[in-house]
């Protein structure tokens, strides 16, 4: 209880529901909380564990309504015995993905206790299989199932409705990305949020927001412009502000050198593999977990490259990874550049980025559009991208791009105390 009303108390936690009780939770003191509880626990004296503290994770995709909460929690808390038992609902906000506790007692009004031998096991996990199920759920621990596989970048029209559908639909996935992706630039950082239709925005030269050294996100469309209202980086729960990103950068530096084998090893093998240009390159990365993200400027040019691992939630330029993964080296082991990618050739250009994960038509295959992704009915959204570019430029380069999925388990933790 003290547990989770602190985090009540600190803005990280709303109790939903009050279960079972005689009056709102939203009118309830803590101690007359608690003592609709202790009222039971007085009547048997003899059972050692007589309290229940349950933990729900649900997928980082997964955004569900507070009713729709309600609805799986006095589902949940039916399957495993404790139907009828008062019980109270909290919502935490305070980590990357969704998740709910609930507290109640296994002592009933007749002063008999519910067995909790054994619960997760005999019962919450086939409980959690079965919702999984009657609600659509990801499933948890499937490797099939993951963030690559179920989530889809913003869908720029329902988010252009108001400042709340533009934050509900954004949420999910920045937080995501901020908790999760070692990057150590703002431009890797949006190397990540571009392939959800999403930027990471400084402001522009004499703005408000650059003046105070602020960060807001916007929403890109299929062109990549900045669409719809801007939202400030502390109004998310991961707290993506300019400040705690910048502290990010130097702690994931050393973190993600460990992974650099990986990124260089699947490029070598695709050039063994027979690639000779560009977009095979980021296809045969594509089936490795990884993004090639090409940077281009106005004139089609290619200047620089990320790599984006979404296996290892790393990011790094070419150049971090040696010369021979630079964009000059890659383009020189590309012999059939000009025939397949978008470089500048009499007079025209292409416009870059148009055929990866979110973008590459009928044969994409994703998922069915997964449920209340950010709140929205129509949940998972379609991806494009923009960069700010490493160093000291202010403009960005707006492009259209892919997203592979990665994975984020669900658990049901389960403790007598």
């Amino acid at each position: 209880m003290n547990y989770n009303e602190q985090k009540v108390k600190l803005g990280f936690a709303e109790c939903l529901e009050a279960g079972f009780y005689p009056m709102e939770a939203a009118d309830m003191t803590f101690h007359q909380k608690l003592r609709r509880l202790e009222l039971l626990t007085e009547l048997n004296q003899r059972t050692k564990y007589n309290s229940l503290h349950v933990s729900l994770n649900f997928h980082p995709s997964e955004q569900h309504s507070d009713d729709q909460l309600r609805e799986m929690a006095e589902v949940f808390l039916d399957k495993i015995g404790f139907a009828g038992q008062p019980y109270l609902l909290y919502k935490h906000t305070d980590a990357g993905h969704p998740h709910i506790h609930l507290v109640s007692t296994n002592i009933k009004a007749d002063g008999k206790a519910i067995s909790m031998h054994n619960i997760g096991k005999h019962k919450a996990r086939p409980a959690c299989v079965e919702m999984e199920k009657e609600y659509g759920l990801v499933v948890a621990n499937s490797k099939e199932n993951s963030l690559h596989d179920r989530v889809k970048p913003v869908n720029v029209q329902r988010a252009l409705y108001g400042r709340m559908e533009t934050k509900r639909a954004m949420n999910g996935i920045i937080n995501v990305v901020s908790d999760q992706y070692k990057f150590t630039s703002l431009a890797q950082y949006n190397a990540v949020l571009g392939l959800y239709n999403i930027v990471a925005d400084t402001g522009a030269d004499g703005s408000r927001v650059k003046k105070h050294e602020g960060l807001v996100f916007r929403v890109l469309d299929a062109d990549g412009n900045k669409v719809g209202v801007p939202i400030k980086a502390s109004d998310f729960a991961s707290k993506p502000t300019l400040k705690n990103l910048q502290e990010k950068f130097a702690k994931n530096e050393a973190l993600k050198q460990a992974h650099k084998a990986r990124l260089t090893n699947a490029v070598n093998m695709a050039f063994l593999n027979g690639v000779d240009n560009l977009e095979g390159l980021k296809k045969a990365l594509q089936q490795k977990g990884i993004d090639l993200v090409v940077r281009q400027n106005a004139d089609g040019v290619i200047y620089g490259l990320t790599y984006v691992d979404h296996d290892r939630k790393t990011v790094f330029n070419g150049s971090e990874l040696g010369k021979a993964f630079s964009a000059k080296a890659i383009l020189e082991r590309c012999p059939n550049i000009a025939a397949s990618e978008g470089k500048k050739q009499n007079g025209k250009t292409q416009k870059p980025g148009m055929a990866g994960h979110a973008n590459a038509g009928e044969k994409r295959g994703f998922l069915p559009e997964f449920r209340e992704v950010a709140g929205l009915d129509s949940g998972m959204l379609r991806a494009a991208e923009t960069l700010l570019v490493d160093g000291e430029a202010g403009t960005g380069m707006d492009w259209e791009l892919k997203r592979t999925k990665r994975k984020k388990k669900k658990r049901v933790r389960l403790s007598p105390g």
